[in-house]
């Protein structure tokens, strides 16, 4: 079978729902994956919008998600710390969920949520390293990446 990820609240290539969007309630959207490789040790998620005015913008990058885990609850970022999972800061700024937010009449924007398998427990990156360093930082580790696509357009 092949990895795959996916979220209860939308389909791959449907819009995403209010709740998950920046100008909305700004909470992560539960994700949900399967079949993960033989020998993953721990994953990584990043969430990107490619469409973006300026270039690829990032969205959310968490790190260290345990090998054990089939799944992100809704919310996953939202309230006090509870769990050792690592967070890149976003192109806003923040080390936590920012949801879609294009500029209004900009079109149809397609938010990728990637999902990474690594052969490593942690990346051993800081709580200040931007999204794009914590990829860095996995590039040589992943062994096999899961993905699907939402879409949001402001009007």
């Amino acid at each position: 079978m092949a990895f795959t990820l996916e979220s209860p609240a939308f389909r791959d290539g449907e819009r995403i729902p209010d709740r998950f969007v920046r100008d909305g309630e700004n909470v992560s959207p539960p994700l949900v994956w399967r079949d993960a490789p033989a020998g993953a040790k721990s994953f990584m998620l990043v969430v990107e919008d490619p469409d973006a005015p300026s270039g690829t913008f990032r969205h959310w990058g968490v790190y260290d998600i345990d090998a054990n885990r089939d799944r992100l609850p809704e919310s996953t970022t939202a309230g006090a710390k509870t769990e050792s999972l690592g967070h890149g800061v976003n192109d806003f700024g923040n080390p936590h969920y920012d949801g879609p937010q294009p500029p209004k009449g900009h079109g149809v924007h397609h938010y990728h949520f990637r999902l990474a398998a690594l052969d490593v427990e942690t990346l051993h990156c800081d709580g200040k390293a931007r999204i794009e360093d914590m990829l860095d930082q996995a590039k040589p580790h992943v062994i096999a990446e899961a993905e699907f696509v939402g879409t949001y357009e402001k009007v």
